[in-house]
């Protein structure tokens, strides 16, 4: 008998097959642990922070608005559905803010896209100091709402203000755009819009540098014009990012909230003028909780709030779609 192959290796000697076989389904098994969970230890982080920061508040907000809740009352009840009962069939001053929150919402969120669609359109050709004129368009977005609405309020102010003289010039009365349900409206609209075009416009202008030039290329040796270009090839392409910004506005739009108070100038509050010719659902939002001290049926106006704005968002997704499959 050899010794050389009959004695057992050792600790410089070769390996034997059993462990190193063990060794390889043992890290054969560590990675397809690693594989399987690892992904969940990532995203771990964001649930972690979602729990605590929105599916909290949003439990809560469910549970408050089927009480009674108030600072005033030591002891909770719950009352079910009353709150919403009394909201959608009882309370005027509730649909009067729904009815100012969408005619501020259609007129500022319309313009602001076709303005940011054009203004993106502009910037996306070859122009001189194109590189200010798209750092400019940003300014807007990083100004201070109170700044703006400062200034707006001076604009729109009805005994010295910029508009009101401009249309004494062609010989139209002077308007109270405070006083005025549609004149604050336009007012507020305008305010929004001066604020979010830009932001928008870089948002397409983003999405027009994605666009191959072959496309535009091709369209004019075929002899398509500037404009037919725009609405056979830009238009199309960018679809997906119309929807997105259509969405964001309608969130943005119906939570309304720091134009409209900040134009009363300390006249009216969160009440939206002398009667709530301006308020918004947000404004009446902060009115129910903090000057009636109803919580519970403030959590039932929140909820109201955010069916709209998803029911809102949905609607707009759906007839972007529609739109874009039809042509």
């Amino acid at each position: 008998m050899d010794l050389d192959t009959a004695a057992p290796p050792g600790p410089g000697g070769p390996p034997r097959a059993g462990s190193t076989s063990h060794r390889a389904r043992r890290g054969s098994s560590l990675t397809r642990i690693d594989l399987r969970y690892s992904p969940y230890l990532y995203v771990l982080p964001f649930f972690a922070l979602f729990a605590v920061f929105g599916a909290y508040p949003i439990a809560y907000t469910v549970w408050i608005a089927l009480t009674d809740r108030s600072p005033l009352n030591a002891t909770i009840s719950f009352v079910g559905l009353d709150n919403f009962v009394e909201l959608l069939t009882e309370d005027p001053q509730f649909w009067n803010a729904v009815v100012n929150t969408f005619g501020m919402f259609v007129l500022s969120t319309v313009p602001q896209l076709l303005l940011a669609l054009m203004l993106a359109n502009a910037l996306n050709r070859r122009l001189p100091a194109q590189t200010f004129f798209r750092m400019a368009i940003a300014m807007p977005i990083i100004t201070s709402t109170a700044v703006v609405a400062l200034i707006f309020s001076m604009i729109y102010s009805r005994d010295f203000g910029l508009v009101n003289w401009a249309l004494d010039l062609v010989g139209i009365d002077p308007i109270d755009w405070r006083a005025n349900r549609f004149a604050s409206w336009f007012a507020i609209s305008t305010m929004v819009d001066w604020r979010w075009v830009g932001y928008n416009a870089l948002i397409y202008l983003a999405a027009m540098q994605s666009i191959s030039k072959d496309m535009y290329e091709a369209a004019s040796l075929d002899g398509a014009s500037r404009r037919r270009q725009f609405w056979s090839i830009t238009i199309p392409q960018l679809r997906p990012t119309i929807i997105f910004t259509l969405i964001i506005s309608t969130i943005g739009g119906l939570q309304l909230f720091t134009e409209p108070l900040l134009f009363t100038s300390g006249s009216g509050g969160i009440s939206g003028g002398s009667e709530g010719q301006f308020q918004t659902i947000t404004m009446y939002l902060l009115d129910v909780m903090n000057q009636r001290f109803r919580w519970g049926y403030a959590g039932a106006v929140a909820l109201v709030l955010f069916f709209l704005i998803a029911g809102m968002s949905v609607v707009n997704y759906l007839l972007a779609r529609r739109i874009s499959s039809d042509k």
